[in-house]
């Protein structure tokens, strides 16, 4: 009996749950493609960025990973260039790839905007594992030159968080926290630190609840971040950020977390795409005119009751959850399953011990929602450290 040809292209949350789901039938041949090595958990940014975690708790390697299964899986590390999809083959840049059935979830990533000058240059996107390592390390640097100084002067710190969706707020909040934590263990007299969110909008995380705004926006006035509403960052230099109404604010560096954009490979493919360039999927998330091609996570838009639903951890998986279903019904030649994807949850970290949360409808802020976050995320993070140790048994056991 011949196998099934399945290739997985991108190693993100919606990309290994679809392995994971596929990989119970022993006649799925399946491969998956990165051009990293590893599985950025994006969720858990903030804390690598103030210290919480180093990158080896965030990231999982998926060599180890996929040798995890029972020998139906393969990693390569490989970047996918284009897809020939009426031959039904991907090209990386080694070699071309056959496949029956392919799942394209290459997620998103930073968008800079072009016309917006010294915006690329000068601030740090936090979507790629490096550009978060790299923005991590100037912040200790930062934090030890204020230290180093101490007693003769002691300049401020001023950091730029320019976006205030998810990412942006959950960064902001945690550099706070913890700078507020380290300087009073440390009893250093040098305790100066600005950190500003620009906010587009009049209130931050633009879409979600009231009553979610409303708790946040409390959360990060007590921890003394200034939020500029209703305003654009309009120029960057390597020591200032020029707003739109033409405030000028001085920086020692800058996040910017102010949009996303579909990865590289997306723009290449001859596929049907959306006024933002995202791949458009139908209702089963299959794209446009080939049935045995499915885009989930962050290169396609859901919809649910006409409402975008926001690209989240959650949300990929549950997409992913979805594709592998269907692609197990196309191979049995079963009807297929149109996606009903909400939102599950928001769980929003807000400094040390500190969360707000919404869950199935429940309300729930303080130290009890964070550890409710912490949970998810290590319940999420343990589930593939077990299969990634199950594969480096293998590989250096055999």
């Amino acid at each position: 009996m011949s196998k099934n040809k399945i290739v997985v292209i991108g190693g993100g949350y919606a990309g290994l749950r679809t392995v994971e789901k596929l990989a119970k039938n022993p006649q799925n041949e399946i491969i998956l493609f990165d051009k990293n090595p590893y599985h950025f958990m994006q969720t858990d940014v903030y804390d690598l960025i103030a210290n919480e975690e180093d990158f080896a708790q965030v990231t999982v390697d998926l060599f180890t990973f996929c040798s995890g299964f029972d020998g139906n899986v393969t990693f390569i590390k490989q970047e996918v260039n284009n897809i020939d999809f009426k031959n039904k083959k991907i090209i990386t840049t080694v070699q071309r790839y056959n496949y029956d059935y392919l799942v394209i979830a290459v997620g998103a990533r930073t968008k800079f905007m072009a016309d917006v000058v010294g915006l690329r240059i000068h601030a740090h996107g936090i979507k790629a594992l490096h550009r978060a390592m790299y923005f991590k390390q100037k912040f200790e640097m930062s934090l030890f030159n204020r230290v180093e100084e101490s007693g003769a002067s002691c300049t401020p710190m001023n950091i730029i968080v320019a976006g205030a969706g998810l990412s942006g707020v959950e960064i902001a909040a945690q550099m706070a926290s913890f700078s507020r934590e380290f300087y009073r263990k440390n009893n250093f007299i040098c305790r100066k630190l600005n950190i500003v969110l620009i906010n587009a909008g009049e209130h931050v995380l633009y879409g979600l609840d009231k009553e979610l705004v409303e708790k946040t926006e409390k959360r990060l006035k007590e921890l003394e971040i200034v939020v500029k509403n209703q305003r654009k960052v309009a120029e960057v230099t390597h020591n200032s950020v020029k707003l739109s109404g033409g405030e000028i604010l001085q920086m020692d560096f800058m996040i910017y977390a102010g949009g996303i954009e579909p990865n590289g490979l997306v723009y290449s493919l001859a596929l049907d795409k959306n006024e933002k360039e995202y791949i458009v999927s139908n209702n089963y998330l299959q794209v446009q005119n080939y049935n045995d091609v499915f885009a989930i996570g962050d290169c396609t838009t859901v919809y649910n009751n006409g409402k975008v639903i926001a690209p989240t951890a959650d949300t990929a998986e549950q997409m992913a959850e979805i594709c592998a279903k269907n692609i197990t019904s196309l191979i049995a030649n079963k009807p297929l399953t149109e996606h009903k994807i909400k939102s599950r949850g928001v769980l929003i970290a807000l400094g040390r011990g500190y969360a707000v949360s919404k869950i199935f409808g429940i309300y729930f802020s303080g130290y009890f929602a964070y550890i409710m976050k912490k949970f998810v995320e290590k319940i999420y993070a343990k589930k593939l450290d077990m299969r990634s140790r199950r594969g480096c048994k293998k590989i250096f056991c055999n």
